[in-house]
């Protein structure tokens, strides 16, 4: 029986987990809509998880969108279908390849960030001295993240596409020596709106879960540096695994009855 035991442990544990990070979501977004709002560490924060998130977000997107022009065109060489090359580069960034990455990209910055922010106040006691001061930690700490990650990642993302399919408009035309006006014609043809707007809903999913990762595991970290530490850990991890099962789930939604 001990390995039925030790099965039923981990799906208790499992269910208390999600248990837990409802709960915290709910009393996270309920005072995400009540006031008092902390309007400086709103903007501090989208500061910091926006404008110094470009740079990696923005080579990281630069190349993809290079090297999928590049297998692409090899792909479709074999089929003779060379000039569908733009279409779906701009298709798959925009859709796909710009949320991913961008949220991947800023899960390992800022999630790692937020965990070990608030995790530190925790081992250290300042959350503690915050509800001395009648200060609510959750308003305080909580709230302007997740809005500055719901509101800034979709403005990353918007950036993040434009370079993606600049890398690959730079490849096709200097590289595989397609003609430039022809190459743009393709790109804008075939680009609908609900192509982009379903890449924004996925980055401010992204964000929000990303924040939302940071700010749980940092919340409840204890045992000291080692517990700082694992709660960094985690926030990755999990942020990382709800990204691609929030992508799937959001395309599913968009896409499937097309």
């Amino acid at each position: 029986m001990n390995p039925l035991a030790t099965v039923g442990r981990f799906f208790l544990s499992f269910l208390q987990q999600i248990g837990e990070i409802s709960l915290f979501s709910a009393r996270a977004v309920s005072h995400c809509f009540r006031p008092p709002f902390y309007v400086r560490h709103i903007l501090r924060q989208m500061l910091d998880i926006g404008y110094f998130s470009l740079p990696v977000v923005g080579l990281t997107a630069l190349f993809t969108g290079m090297v999928l022009a590049l297998q692409s065109y090899t792909g479709f060489a074999r089929f003779s279908a060379e000039s569908a090359v733009a279409t779906v580069v701009v298709l798959s960034v925009t859709r796909e390849l710009g949320p991913v990455i961008a949220g991947l990209m800023v899960a390992g910055r800022i999630g790692a960030s937020i965990a070990a922010e608030i995790g530190t106040m925790r081992v250290t006691e300042q959350i503690d001295a915050l509800h001395t001061l009648s200060t609510n930690p959750m308003k305080y700490l909580v709230a302007p993240r997740l809005i500055a990650g719901a509101v800034t990642l979709p403005m990353l993302v918007v950036v993040a596409d434009i370079i993606g399919v600049f890398g690959g408009y730079i490849v096709g035309v200097y590289k595989l020596e397609f003609n430039a006006a022809v190459y743009l014609k393709q790109t804008f043809d075939f680009l609908e709106f609900m192509d982009v707007f379903s890449g924004l809903v996925k980055a401010a999913v992204f964000g929000f879960i990303i924040t939302l990762m940071g700010c749980y595991h940092g919340y409840n970290s204890d045992g000291g540096a080692q517990g700082v530490g694992r709660a960094t850990t985690n926030a990755v991890v999990s942020a990382s695994i709800l990204i691609l099962i929030f992508n799937y789930a959001i395309t599913e939604i968009f896409f499937a009855t097309r």
